[in-house]
């Protein structure tokens, strides 16, 4: 076990070595939280660092990040925790381009720099951004990559009714479904497919009114005693903070043979190994739907309401107005017509994929090369700051 006090010095030596490369290596600075942020930033990294040949530092707060197991000398790593060293680090940066996935920069503990830096917001979800996030998430951030013309159109109304500077919007696309479309098509799904069910993934976000929550229990009941295959994948903040929820959801199927409760939220093993997934408001449902091309049942709990002015913009939120278009809604007073749904929405496979890939061509920019269209973006405002400096 690391003691809170050498990680504090630990955290502390990272930002002064970041701070003592020159303004050349430092040029182009990529902020993770950690696991959760690095698919998102990774698409865009690779390519920076590698068809590009740029050097590029790479800042993170989580020890368990994957980046920090690369093997690309051109990809500088630190890792700063999430306390007063990045606070610090954040505060006083001198980059020409921070790259991250955290909103909230500037109006929560992430201050934007007291120099001059170029800040590029990656999408982390395909969802809209004007009803799940807070009120002002985006509004410091010099340009986002937008995933489709949802986020170029939510932004531009926000910006009209607040009266904000108009940022620079990359058609961007979505680096995460683009990995999870390539790894499809290399994934052999397990031949014992079974004859007695279909495989079902259940995915949802996490909070007090989320669907493992409110009513996973009842409805993974309901598809054992129809003969699915039941596959439960908490969110990564459910298993952080609902630590009695799921020993409660193992331990009453546990000797059920249909169910496995998936804690790997890292592994897409489960996604492939499904025929359909049911959720709730997580941004998982538009990246199965849209990277594998099978339906999705959402349950019609409330919805993720975190800025209470969305409604001020016409656009309704994207995760609202596609569901019934990627599969179907049931109120949660009817969770014992999922069954007959999974069986439903499954019956024809092909009609369903060809469906979903139109969606997707509509709603996503840049489908499959997203990382190149956001590195080329980020190395030339990069040059062209530099070009500004001199």
């Amino acid at each position: 076990m690391t003691l809170p006090f050498a990680s504090f010095i630990r955290e502390w030596r990272e930002v002064f070595r970041f701070r003592s490369l020159s303004p050349d290596e430092r040029t182009i600075v990529f902020y993770s939280e950690g696991p959760e942020s690095a698919p998102h930033l990774a698409p865009i990294l690779t390519e920076l660092a590698g068809a590009l040949g740029r050097p590029v530092c790479y800042v993170t707060s989580s020890a368990a990040d994957p980046v920090l197991d690369w093997d690309n000398d051109r990809v500088l790593r630190f890792r700063v925790g999430y306390g007063a060293a990045r606070t610090a680090l954040f505060a006083t940066l001198q980059a020409r381009v921070m790259i991250m996935t955290t909103p909230d920069l500037q109006t929560l503990q992430l201050k934007r720099s007291k120099h001059p830096v170029h800040y590029v917001y990656v999408h982390h979800a395909i969802n809209s951004m004007h009803m799940a996030y807070r009120p002002a998430a985006f509004d410091h951030f010099d340009a986002i990559l937008c995933v489709g013309p949802h986020h170029t159109e939510e932004v531009r109304q926000t910006e009209a009714i607040y009266g904000l500077k108009e940022k620079v919007l990359v058609e961007h696309g979505y680096g995460r479904l683009d990995s999870i479309i390539r790894s499809a098509a290399s994934h052999q799904r397990s031949r014992a497919i079974p004859s007695d069910g279909k495989r079902v993934l259940v995915a949802p976000s996490w909070g007090e009114h989320a669907l493992l929550e409110t009513c996973g229990e009842q409805l993974t009941k309901l598809l054992l005693d129809a003969g699915h295959h039941v596959t439960v994948r908490p969110h990564p903040m459910t298993l952080r903070h609902r630590s009695r929820l799921m020993k409660a959801l193992e331990t009453r199927f546990k000797n059920q043979k249909n169910f496995r409760l998936d804690r790997d939220t890292a592994s897409e093993r489960s996604l492939h190994e499904s025929d359909i997934m049911i959720g709730d408001w997580g941004g998982m449902s538009l990246e199965y739907a849209f990277g594998l091309e099978r339906p999705v049942i959402y349950v019609d709990l409330p919805r993720k309401v975190n800025n209470p002015e969305y409604q001020r913009l016409s656009c309704e939120a994207l995760e609202v107005s596609i569901r019934p278009e990627i599969g179907a809604v049931a109120p949660p007073s009817e969770l014992e017509t999922i069954p007959g749904l999974v069986e439903k929405l499954c019956a024809d496979p092909q009609a369903s994929a060809a469906r979903l890939s139109e969606l997707r061509s509509r709603y996503v920019y840049n489908v499959g090369r997203s990382g190149a269209v956001g590195a080329e973006y980020i190395a030339d405002v990069a040059q062209r700051v530099q070009a500004s400096r001199i």
